[in-house]
């Protein structure tokens, strides 16, 4: 068997209409007050104050918030730019190793059948100086 709870009725406040009015009273005579100190010359200047102090604030959060949006760009560039080098490194690799003197020779031998002349091969062409081209 489950236990019972009994609570006691709750009693709902009676809006008084006198107790209204005073609160209604109170607010206009507070609004009243705050709109009369507005215009004087020291309270008019601590509102510009405090306007410049939050317009501040915001542009620092703005600030804020945009430089780590631009590091995390930064670092992402930084990465991006770490791969191309090391793919770039790897193509000069590449590039050396099928350029090298030796794998050429034999790719020439093999694909074109060409051979080292031998010294019987070859010929001198004299040089001719420019005074007998005439």
């Amino acid at each position: 068997m489950g236990a019972v709870a009994i609570e006691q009725p709750v009693k709902t406040a009676k809006l008084n209409k006198q107790r209204v009015r005073h609160g209604v009273a109170a607010a206009v005579r507070i609004s009243r007050q705050v709109f009369d100190a507005t215009r004087q010359r020291n309270v008019v200047i601590s509102l510009a104050l405090v306007t410049l102090l939050v317009a501040s604030s915001i542009g620092v959060v703005v600030s804020a918030h945009e430089n780590r949006e631009l590091f995390n760009t930064l670092t992402h560039l930084q990465g991006e730019r770490d791969r191309y080098q090391q793919e770039w490194s790897q193509l000069l690799l590449e590039q050396s190793a099928l350029s090298a003197h030796g794998r050429v020779e034999k790719l020439a031998a093999e694909r074109f059948g060409m051979v080292v002349p031998g010294r019987q091969d070859i010929v001198l062409v004299p040089l001719m100086s420019p005074t007998l081209v005439q």
